[in-house]
């Protein structure tokens, strides 16, 4: 293959399949790919040997899919998440896999200051990143004061013994940035299910791999370059048995009387971020743990993000705007030994 094709949509990763092009190995690679949550999902499994019914690792594909959109699609006025939405302020019991994504969600928020959150669709709607299309211009301080009030996770939010509680009633749970990364997951437990021992599962740029490619080398991952209206590879990490997530701020914003305006809003100040950081990539135990840190990682910033980065043990990359046409990379401790 002459080129890492693009895979992602929000989260900015790109897939290095060059290895399995150049090995041809019809009878031992199996993919597979398709549409879900809005964007691409990819799957590539060695079937090791294994006698694999690809129909039926297919199905299992499916099924694992079908499943967490029926649980938490936000477009999908019968699923669980738009129920659980619509509902007041009465206790509503959760699945399991929706109470585990939400007790994964709550100690994301709280480790990060706050600044994952899934209530914080209003703001996202008002600044014209929503469902509804971009707007375009800079709402009024009342306006943000007003969505905040539906805003923020630990105070709106109570989760219980699998049952959850809102304390006000017009609050939602917006799962777009931790909803992939499970999604990416079930899929693995599916493909695993074959005992299937290596392959990637990737969805909109959210992955997790497991032992190597077809080369026999950790799958390699591409990290998009940080600029605007470009597509290409700004740097290579090895990944293996691991999830993967990259955020980044500069595909989606707009511009008002010259300043910039990114489609990552800072849920503490209903504003969107106005740091240096423009890509924050995080390599974590699972797909659903990477894509809400990396959310987090680049609403934090660099800064204070490696702080909290060094105090969780994980591992991040960030990328910086460094002068008007440079940028550079800093790494936790344990982003670097996992590349060492």
């Amino acid at each position: 293959m002459s080129g890492i094709p693009t895979l992602s949509r929000r989260s900015f990763l790109i897939l290095s399949t060059a290895a399995l092009a150049a090995c041809n190995l019809e009878d031992e690679v199996l993919k597979f790919t398709g549409m879900t949550m809005g964007t691409q999902y990819n799957v590539v499994a060695l079937k090791g040997g294994k006698a694999v019914d690809r129909a039926a690792l297919a199905a299992a594909i499916d099924t694992a899919l079908a499943q967490v959109n029926d649980e938490m699609s936000n477009w999908d006025a019968t699923s669980e998440i738009s129920r659980v939405n619509a509902a007041g302020t009465e206790a509503v019991r959760l699945s399991p896999a929706l109470a585990d994504l939400m007790e994964n969600a709550n100690a994301v928020h709280a480790a990060s200051d706050g600044r994952f959150d899934v209530t914080v669709g209003p703001l996202i709607d008002l600044w014209g990143f929503g469902a509804a299309g971009s707007t375009a211009h800079v709402p009024e301080e009342g306006a943000i004061a007003e969505a905040r009030v539906l805003t923020g996770q630990s105070r709106v939010l109570t989760l219980e013994n699998g049952t959850l509680r809102k304390s006000v009633a017009g609050a939602e749970i917006y799962l777009p940035a931790i909803g992939k990364g499970h999604g990416v997951d079930r899929v693995a437990t599916a493909v695993r299910s074959f005992g299937i021992e290596n392959f990637m599962v990737e969805i909109g740029g959210d992955l997790y791999t497991a032992g190597h490619n077809a080369d026999g080398t950790p799958w390699h991952i591409g990290i998009e370059s940080p600029v605007a209206g470009a597509r290409s590879v700004y740097s290579v990490v090895d990944v293996s048995n691991l999830g993967m997530a990259t955020s980044g701020d500069y595909r989606n914003y707009f511009e008002a009387d010259g300043t910039r305006y990114s489609h990552i809003i800072d849920p503490t100040t209903g504003r969107p971020i106005t740091h240096n950081t423009v890509s924050a990539s995080v390599l974590t135990e699972n797909a659903m743990l990477a894509d809400a840190w990396s959310t987090a990682m680049l609403v934090l910033g660099r800064d204070r993000g490696l702080e909290i980065a060094e105090a969780q043990n994980l591992a991040v990359v960030f990328i910086d705007r460094d002068g008007a046409e440079g940028y550079k990379t800093t790494e936790s401790s344990r982003f670097s030994a996992l590349q060492a």
